[in-house]
């Protein structure tokens, strides 16, 4: 029987921060590619409200940054519903100010919700996937896994973290039968951009700066999710997808 390489019938997928933004989209994405989704967040009316236009869905409402509620939550969710076979790491915060005035507290509140998030999530889920001998966890990077900009130092830190982060997934589970790898969007138009977005200086500037000559829509950061999380990346591992329209590839 021919293997469908980006179907993903019959699989069952944990998208972390999905009650909005690109983590929303992807979860919409993966579900159109036949995948059964779960949308996670801290809000569990915002994560309803998101599960209705989504046939199927299951919340499972978590603080991705909380160990062992991670732990307990996953381990729950195996046990009475399912195997998670795919899992999208999305969830994360930004903050911006300059580096000599950044707030510590601030810069500790980015190690946890884009760093430990990950650690997280990624351990409790790979844990039983590596029973199984097989999984696909998608981390979500970003521009700033290569390239910083001023005013978000600490952000640049965390996201560098997640590339490198992935690439340990890779060394220490592929044996296992896993799958680890990271899409980094550059600039796309969501809620944690909204700042940017209305800043017609800065909008002029990106978009004269990047040779697509505009801003991302979430929409299309779906077909390289599906393409991590399917059959056809099944010998990708601890690599880094940038979607940025050709902002890394550029001067």
């Amino acid at each position: 029987m021919s293997i469908r390489l980006f179907d993903l019938t019959g699989k069952r997928a944990l998208v972390t921060g999905s009650s909005q933004g690109i983590g929303l989209a992807l979860a919409r994405g993966l579900a159109e590619a036949g995948a059964e989704v779960i949308l996670n967040g801290r809000d569990e009316t915002r994560l309803e409200a998101a599960a209705r236009d989504l046939a199927g869905a299951h919340i499972l409402a978590f603080d991705a940054t909380d160990h062992q509620a991670v732990r307990q939550a996953v381990d729950r969710f195996e046990a009475e519903t399912g195997a998670i076979d795919i899992l999208v790491n999305n969830a994360g915060i930004q903050h911006r100010a300059p580096l000599e005035d950044f707030p510590a507290d601030a810069f500790e509140n980015l190690l946890k919700a884009n760093i430990s998030s990950v650690f997280n999530v990624g351990q409790a889920v790979a844990r039983h996937m590596i029973r199984r001998g097989a999984g696909k966890i998608v981390n979500i990077a970003s521009v700033q896994t290569a390239l910083a900009r001023p005013g978000i130092a600490p952000y640049t830190a965390t996201k560098g973290a997640v590339g490198n982060l992935t690439k340990g997934m890779a060394a220490d589970w592929a044996k296992y039968g896993l799958q680890c790898n990271a899409i980094a969007p550059g600039y796309f138009a969501t809620p944690l951009n909204a700042a940017l977005v209305a800043d017609e200086n800065f909008s002029a500037w990106l978009e004269k700066r990047t040779p697509a000559g505009r801003w991302g829509k979430v929409e299309e950061l779906t077909g390289a999710c599906i393409f991590l999380a399917s059959h056809a990346s099944s010998f990708v591992n601890g690599h880094i997808l940038y979607v940025d329209g050709g902002i890394t590839a550029a001067l």
